[in-house]
């Protein structure tokens, strides 16, 4: 893997203002630095001309100086097992540009936390929670933590969940284990539709279906009913939504 160092990741402003922020929490916070870090996943050694082309690439930024990093490292990166946006772009215009060594490029921030005295864990962790979101980025310490983000590992093999045989409690279990975050009437529904099939379900399906219903629950609570003070509404979110349309529809184009 190789390392190389961008440009500072905030401007002015935003550094003082995350100082600020980060402070407030940690009072022994003494400055805060933050610059990009790219990672390159390599099949063999790059030239010195492609070398020189890799590095203007990744030349961008807040037009802001650099500084010599001092204190914690605290290194956000994307998740491992995920490829976030900038990685694909970066990738496919590096090998546009003829860098065919190159497999992957991905990004992280550099945060470098400077304190008067040793952060213990706690503080740590409260400094961490501030500098990444938890759904889709990783902090680590040490920069070669990174080298998680190009690990490949074999693919599982299929697994069955055993409706048939454990019935409701089977599906429970495995709805904790995968962290589908399945609703009681959601898993009453699989149960159903599964024994009726006289089939298990597979961990994949499970995963397609906690994933979908995650991205489209929403029009489940937007078109359900609901009360207001214990008085049952005539219309859904939605319906009201809608209503605005209906009353007055004039100019507007819809598909």
């Amino acid at each position: 893997m190789l390392e190389l160092r961008g440009a500072p990741a905030l401007s002015s402003f935003r550094s003082h203002k995350l100082f600020a922020k980060i402070q407030a929490i940690v009072p022994e916070i003494e400055h805060v630095y933050a610059e990009f870090m790219h990672f390159a996943d390599l099949e063999g050694t790059l030239s010195d001309f492609e070398q020189a082309i890799l590095d203007r690439l990744l030349t961008y930024g807040p037009s802001v100086p650099g500084e010599e990093p001092k204190g914690v490292l605290f290194l956000v990166v994307p998740r491992p097992g995920t490829l976030s946006p900038w990685s694909s772009k970066a990738t496919d215009i590096a090998r546009n540009c003829g860098l065919r060594q190159i497999q992957r490029i991905e990004r992280g921030t550099a945060f470098y936390i400077k304190a008067n005295r040793k952060l213990g864990l706690d503080q740590r962790e409260k400094v961490a929670a501030l500098l990444h979101d938890r759904m889709t980025q990783k902090v680590f310490h040490e920069m070669g933590g990174a080298q998680l983000l190009f690990s490949h590992e074999e693919p599982r093999p299929l697994e069955r969940v055993s409706v048939l045989a454990g019935g409701r409690k089977a599906l429970v279990k495995a709805n904790t284990r995968l962290g589908l975050a399945l609703a009681d009437d959601e898993i009453d529904y699989l149960v159903t539709s599964f024994i009726g099939l006289e089939r298990d379900p597979t961990d994949v399906e499970l995963m397609m279906f906690a994933q979908a219903n995650s991205e489209h629950c929403r029009h489940k609570i937007f078109n359900a009913s609901w009360d207001i003070d214990g008085e049952g509404q005539e219309k859904s979110l939605f319906a009201m939504i809608r209503n605005t349309y209906e009353m007055n529809s004039e100019g507007v184009l819809s598909a």
